[in-house]
């Protein structure tokens, strides 16, 4: 059946559009004859305005808290501390990680998301436990959202050892990705830990997503490691480095050397915004055809109380952490949390065009910039020509 979607408000212009869809893709208008012969239904879009499903390119769902009691934090703020804090949290308390990554999941859809890429945790205290919780909710919200899986050492490989046999368990069970974490400050051998995560890729053939807080020099040091590797692996299009705080407090002059670098081997960076570290060059890295997503990053769990799920809030603590004030400057927060986590993610037939996915969110907005400072509510959702969530209520 063909759907027909009409008064919707697009960025292109004022005027209100039609779109229309079968099985599941955007078409060109269908002739009249087809119309009568085949039938048609007719969705009004009321003139909300109309935009592609966002992406979350940088997630943690397996291991939010939401829906459960409130967790009262407590924790010291640097990295070890943390991660022990998470793991202990996890020995004393029951956690079921399908019930948790399926709740926030579903929360993050009720805001328009309808893929998300997500670091899940391995280690050798839970195995693999959160990855076959995460494909679980993979396999349950099939229909309605895409779930990208990074394998994650979140404890380190090096530091704890047998953890790279979880993480092969872990590849083989199906995530799409391997992950890594901070080499040098974290797991102190960046060249062994490098060659174990693009080891582990290559068996596969599988890409990368690596965790980088490590600031500065050091930091690009580790970046300049993960570019040497995926030249030598031929991994170009497959490599994206998350947070890449390090890329903005370089010297300029390094900074034009790593973009153009990281440019040329089609490396991609994964930002969350956050308000305490600086962010990587947007508009320097996106000059050398570096793809940059969005992220939600971990979403009310023993690491922060912060998040709801919503995309539009992400774009939004970007343009506050850029600067960005001009509705033209806001499209770049937009690209980031639509197109640009699109491609980051490889996804095939993204956008509103004839051919692609028809998945996308209507707002009571009248531009995208209104969309992103205000957080429209009550949206409705659309995913391959379904309706799943009408006015904020999952179908």
């Amino acid at each position: 059946m063909i759907l027909k979607v009409k008064n919707a408000r697009l960025q292109s212009g004022d005027d209100l559009a039609t779109l229309w869809v079968e099985d599941g893709v955007f078409i060109d208008t269908p002739p009249p004859e087809q119309l009568t012969k085949d039938g048609h239904e007719s969705y009004d879009a009321g003139g909300r305005l109309l935009l592609p499903g966002f992406v979350d390119g940088h997630a943690h769902i397996d291991k939010s808290l939401w829906g459960m009691d409130w967790y009262e934090n407590d924790v010291p703020r640097n990295l070890e501390a943390i991660v022990e804090n998470e793991r202990r949290f996890r020995r004393e308390n029951s956690f079921d990680s399908h019930q948790q990554s399926q709740r926030i999941s579903e929360q993050a859809l009720r805001q328009g998301t309808t893929h998300i890429r997500t670091h899940i945790d391995v280690d050798t205290e839970i195995g693999i436990a959160h990855v076959e919780g995460v494909l679980a909710t993979k396999e349950a919200l099939k229909d309605k959202i895409d779930i990208e899986l990074v394998c994650f050492p979140q404890s380190g490989m090096i530091v704890r050892p047998g953890t790279y046999d979880v993480m092969d368990a872990g590849m083989k069970a199906g995530c799409d990705l391997v992950g890594g974490i901070d080499p040098s400050t974290f797991e102190r051998d960046p060249v062994e830990h490098l060659d174990q995560v693009f080891k582990l890729a290559e068996k596969y053939g599988k890409g990368v997503d690596l965790h980088l807080h490590e600031p500065g020099e050091l930091g690009a040091f580790s970046v300049e490691l993960m570019i040497e590797r995926t030249k030598a692996l031929s991994m170009q299009g497959n490599v994206t480095i998350s947070h890449a705080f390090c890329l903005g407090e370089v010297s300029q002059e390094h900074q034009e050397k790593l973009a153009a670098d990281l440019g040329e081997n089609s490396i991609s960076i994964a930002t969350t915004a956050p308000a305490n570290r600086t962010v990587p060059p947007f508009d320097l890295l996106r000059k050398h055809g570096v793809e940059i997503t969005a992220g939600n990053d971990g979403i009310r769990d023993t690491w922060s109380p912060y998040g709801t799920g919503d995309m539009l809030q992400r774009a939004m603590f970007m343009g506050l952490k850029y600067r960005w004030r001009k509705d033209v400057e806001l499209q770049k927060a937009l690209y980031a949390i639509t197109q640009g986590g699109a491609n980051v993610m490889q996804l095939k037939d993204y956008g509103l065009e004839t051919g692609c996915k028809a998945d996308f969110v209507l707002l009571n907005s009248r531009n995208h910039a209104e969309a992103i400072v205000a957080g429209p509510v009550d949206r409705t959702v659309f995913k391959r020509g379904e309706c799943v969530v009408e006015d904020g209520v999952l179908i």
